[in-house]
């Protein structure tokens, strides 16, 4: 049954890339402004310009140029970069480390800092600890990443110096200086992740302590204790894993802006600055790459509730 669900959420992924790909394609060429003039500089003539066009395959209708872009992309070519000349998998490869790296920090901040102050704010629920757990969800949903990441940054890096100022090492060349420096941005990205995790673990586990079989086991004297460890949480995880699943995709949304405060070479500033220069190849294989990913989340979402949820297998 669980094979059949894989099998049939990857009959679903093809429409989705089909879809999205016209989406990317269709968007970049609606950026104001012509490449080529932004190739050529302020001195750009309108001969030269034309030239250049022809030369990129941007005077082709788009018809023609979106099916070649499927077809070097179903070939794994996305393209070359129109700044450097560089391949955009090169590109994207060079670049995705930095932006794997905070992405995972930030979901590991907001699972164990959300799901830790959902469920002991639930094990007292109005008490002193859950109002000031519901205090600390308001204001980590209202508070911008990029700005905890500039206070972060201002205070603990540079007035304390507790952290590198220069947020990005590779491990290649010291795995302590990394982990170090993705500390604060990980606590950027993940702070408003965490605030939506705990709530709905709060919520979820308030309903499981209340469930019928929670009780009878509490009439046949079982610690409390091994009640929440071994049947609350998993049952509560149930729910969660989807509120996890969302809170990943938006943070790599996230991640991106966090990257500029940081000075943090992934793909996320790539994409801001070949938006900014209009290097439309990068920016369709970035975005690309992301979606993607995204679904590929979701799909494994998906596979992780069948195995907690017999029910939602398909019959």
């Amino acid at each position: 049954m669980l094979g059949r669900l894989v099998g049939f959420r990857l009959m679903g992924i093809v429409p989705q890339l089909a879809l999205v790909s016209v989406a990317i394609f269709l968007l970049t060429y609606l950026i104001p402004g012509s490449p080529a003039a932004v190739l050529l500089g302020p001195r750009a003539t309108p001969e030269g310009i034309a030239e250049l066009e022809e030369r990129l395959g941007l005077d082709q209708p788009l018809v023609v140029q979106f099916v070649e872009w499927v077809g070097g992309v179903l070939r794994g070519d996305l393209g070359t970069s129109w700044f450097g000349n560089k391949p955009v998998t090169k590109v994207i490869s060079e670049h995705l480390l930095p932006t794997i790296s905070l992405t995972v920090g930030g979901i590991l901040v907001a699972i164990l800092l959300g799901m830790s102050a959902g469920i002991v704010a639930a094990l007292r629920p109005g008490a002193l600890l859950d109002r000031i757990v519901g205090l600390g969800t308001a204001t980590g949903l209202a508070v911008p990443s990029f700005w905890l990441g500039v206070i972060l940054l201002g205070y603990l890096a540079v007035q304390l110096g507790w952290f590198p100022v220069l947020s990005w090492t590779p491990p290649s060349q010291d795995v302590g200086l990394w982990l170090r420096g993705l500390v604060l941005p990980s606590i950027a990205v993940g702070i408003a992740g965490s605030a939506v995790i705990a709530r709905h673990t709060r919520s979820a586990m308030l309903e499981t302590l209340a469930a019928p079989y929670v009780q009878t086991l509490r009439a046949m004297g079982t610690p409390r204790r091994t009640i929440v460890a071994r049947y609350a949480i998993k049952n509560t995880m149930v729910p969660i894993l989807s509120v996890i699943a969302f809170q990943l995709s938006t943070l790599i949304a996230a991640s991106f802006v966090v990257e500029q405060v940081f000075t943090i070479p992934g793909i996320g500033t790539q994409l801001i600055n070949a938006v900014a220069r209009k290097d439309v190849p990068v920016v369709q294989g970035i975005t690309l790459v992301v979606a993607a990913a995204v679904i590929m989340i979701y799909l494994l979402a998906d596979i992780g509730y069948a195995l907690l949820n017999p029910r939602a297998r398909p019959q």
